[in-house]
C-alpha cells in the first residue's frame, strides 16, 4: 500500500508515463483493468509557461497534455520536464492550481518530474536523464517545484547516466531532500535506453537510501516479473510501461498475485472489445483523423503474438479510419465483422 498525498494505492500499481502512449484513452482502459495510479505523457515546462503567457486566443496544445478527463477513475499525476528551476516551478504552479488554459476542472493528483527520458533532443538540452549527472541540480529543481506546487511532487529517475555513473541512490536522496514524496526508478541507465535487461539491484539500493515510497520500473510484463521485482528489491510499488501496451489486464493480474489469487487471461472477445473501446475513446477525444493516427501504435500491440499479426500490423498502420481498424482487430481474432462490441 502506498500513499501519495490524499490518495492510497492498495497494491501500488502505476501506469508509468510514456510519450505518445499514456493519453486519456490509454489511462482510462488501464484504470478499468486494475491500474491504481497513472502519469501523463511528459509536458515541457517551458513550453507550457510560454504558451500560457501568450494571447488567450492562441491554441493551448501543450496544456492539452495536462488535461485529466472526468471519466478517469484513478488519480493521475502530470509529468513535466525541463532543466530550469524557475520554469519548472511555474509550470508546477499552473498545473497544481488548475490555472492554465484548457483546464478541465479535474486536478492532478501530483506533479511528477521527468529525470529519466533518454531521447537525444531532451538530454541534449540538459533535461530528462541528463539531470542525473548533477544531483545538486536535482535538489534545486525539486525544491523549486515543491515550493511552488500545492500538490505532492514525485520524481522519475533512471539507474544513472551510464555504467560508469550509476548514482540513482544519490539522486533519489537529493530529490527527497528537495521535497519529493515518492520516486520511481527505471532500472536502466540512459546509455541502455530500452534494451532488454535491467539492473534490478539498483531499485533495492534506492529503497534502502530514502524514506519515501519507491516504485520499481523496467521489464515487468507478467505477474511473475512484478513479484520478483518486489521480492528482490523491496520496492513499495510497481510502475508498468511497455508491458501494459495492448495488455491492460496486467494490472489486475499483478494485484491478484499479490493477494494470492489468479486472474484468467482475457478471452478473444474481451481483447477485441477493449481495443475497440480504446480506439473509440481516442477518436471521441481527438477526432477521427488524429484519434486513429495516435492509437495505431497501441492498437498494433493488441495483435502481438497472434497468427497473422505481421499482416494485421501492416493493415493497422495503413488504416485510414476507425472502421478499418475495428475490422482488422476483429479479423485477426476471428470475430465476425458485424458482431457488435
Amino acid at each position: 500500500m502506498i500513499s501519495i498525498g490524499k490518495f492510497t494505492l492498495p497494491h501500488g500499481l502505476m501506469l508509468a508515463p510514456m510519450a505518445g502512449v499514456t493519453d486519456r484513452s490509454m489511462r482510462r482502459v488501464c484504470a478499468e483493468c486494475g491500474a491504481e495510479y497513472a502519469v501523463t505523457e511528459m509536458v515541457s515546462a517551458k513550453a507550457l509557461v510560454y504558451e500560457q503567457a501568450s494571447h488567450a486566443s492562441a491554441p493551448a496544445k501543450t496544456a492539452e497534455l495536462c488535461v485529466i478527463s472526468d471519466s478517469e477513475s484513478i488519480p493521475v499525476a502530470v509529468q513535466i520536464f525541463g532543466s530550469e528551476p524557475e520554469f519548472m516551478a511555474e509550470a508546477a504552479r499552473l498545473i497544481s492550481t488548475g490555472t492554465y488554459r484548457a483546464f478541465s476542472g479535474f486536478k492532478a493528483a501530483a506533479v511528477d518530474i521527468n529525470m529519466g527520458c533518454p531521447v537525444k533532443k531532451v538530454v541534449g538540452n540538459g533535461e530528462g536523464s541528463a539531470l542525473m549527472k548533477n544531483p545538486d541540480k536535482i535538489y534545486d529543481i525539486v525544491s523549486a517545484v515543491s515550493r511552488s506546487s500545492v500538490l505532492p511532487v514525485t520524481v522519475k529517475i533512471r539507474a544513472g547516466w551510464d555504467s560508469e555513473s550509476i548514482n540513482a541512490p544519490e539522486c533519489a536522496r537529493a530529490a527527497e531532500s528537495g521535497g519529493a514524496k515518492a520516486v520511481c526508478v527505471h532500472a536502466r541507465t540512459r546509455e541502455m535506453f530500452y534494451t532488454p535487461g535491467i539492473i534490478p539491484d539498483i531499485i533495492g539500493k534506492v529503497k534502502a537510501s530514502v524514506g519515501i515510497p519507491v516504485f520499481g520500473n523496467g521489464d515487468v510484463t507478467s505477474p511473475e516479473d512484478a513479484m520478483k521485482m518486489i521480492r528482490e528489491s523491496g520496492c513499495d510499488g510497481i510502475a508498468i510501461a511497455r508491458g501494459a501496451i495492448g495488455n491492460p489486464w496486467l494490472f489486475a493480474q499483478i494485484a491478484a498475485a499479490l493477494d494470492g489469487k489468479s486472474v484468467p487471461q482475457p478471452s478473444s472477445e474481451e481483447i477485441v472489445g477493449k481495443a475497440i473501446e480504446q480506439l473509440r475513446l481516442s477518436v471521441a477525444d481527438k477526432g477521427e483523423k488524429r484519434g486513429v493516427a495516435e492509437v495505431k501504435y497501441t492498437f498494433s500491440h493488441y495483435v502481438k503474438g497472434m497468427r497473422g499479426a505481421t499482416d494485421a500490423r501492416n493493415a493497422i498502420m495503413t488504416a485510414a479510419s476507425s472502421a478499418e481498424l475495428e475490422k482488422v482487430i476483429k479479423t485477426v481474432y476471428g470475430i465476425d465483422e458485424n458482431h457488435l462490441l
